[in-house]
């Protein structure tokens, strides 16, 4: 069994080095909601090193909110705006001697394109039109996972590790309490049971199954290393390889 695991970084915490000896996928940060050149040059020359698959993590264009506030944009503008920020991290990338695998969205973002197939639909149409090999990240069973396929691009599925689900597989919205886990045992038992069998246990009780291909800690989760840690370890112990998704070069 094999599984991969991917973390958002380049969001200026001080975990970044240390998070990609154990991941598999790094999505970095393009400036819009966190980060910057800087940044993505210091994730990038890392994860060279130590083999990790490089994706780009855009965004709206919202530094205040961290990303996470919802904006109503236009296919056009949502168009746009990936193009600006994925050609600028491919540049710095390339500039490093490796090249951009995949793409996460990130915040809202993510959320609207899981849910709304407009949105969905614009991001998949910029990334075809900048690389029709990167693949998309999306949360699982979502709008996005579909909407990439519709756009003849690999759709990874994908789970995460600290946070909590609504029965319809959505995420528990930020603010809401039990929606960011905290505690390592509760997210070890939890990451185990949706790589083994497929599913997780909702905020109510019920049981949502899912296509667990990838699996996301939040960089910016203060448990970050800690959960990488102890997740990593017992996949090992139990031989399941972490091994990214997409192709590194």
């Amino acid at each position: 069994m094999q599984i991969d695991l991917n973390a958002d970084l380049g969001e200026g915490c001080t975990t970044d080095e240390a998070l990609l000896d154990l991941i598999s996928s790094a999505n970095i940060a393009c400036g819009w909601h966190a980060g910057g050149a800087n940044e993505i040059l210091n994730c990038t020359r890392w994860a060279r090193q130590k083999g990790t698959a490089i994706g780009a993590h855009p965004s709206f264009n919202d530094r205040e909110n961290f990303g996470r506030t919802e904006h109503r944009l236009s296919a056009e503008e949502i168009h746009a705006a990936l193009l600006y920020q994925l050609g600028a991290l491919s540049a710095i990338v390339r500039a490093q001697g490796a090249c951009v695998t995949h793409v996460k969205p990130h915040g809202a973002l993510y959320n609207q394109a899981a849910r709304e197939p407009a949105v969905a639909q614009a991001i998949s149409a910029a990334i075809r039109d900048f690389d029709p090999k990167l693949a998309i990240f999306g949360l699982a069973n979502s709008a996005l996972i579909t909407a990439a396929q519709q756009a003849g691009l690999k759709a990874v599925e994908e789970v995460f590790a600290d946070r909590a689900y609504r029965a319809d597989g959505s995420l528990v919205p930020r603010g809401t309490p039990g929606a960011v886990l905290e505690d390592e045992d509760e997210v070890l038992a939890r990451t185990l049971k949706m790589v083994r069998e497929q599913r997780v246990q909702a905020i109510d009780g019920h049981w949502v199954t899912l296509k667990v291909q990838t699996i996301c800690l939040h960089g910016d989760n203060p448990h970050a290393l800690a959960f990488a840690r102890r997740i990593r370890a017992q996949f090992d112990a139990e031989g399941i390889q972490v091994r990214s998704t997409v192709t590194t070069p």
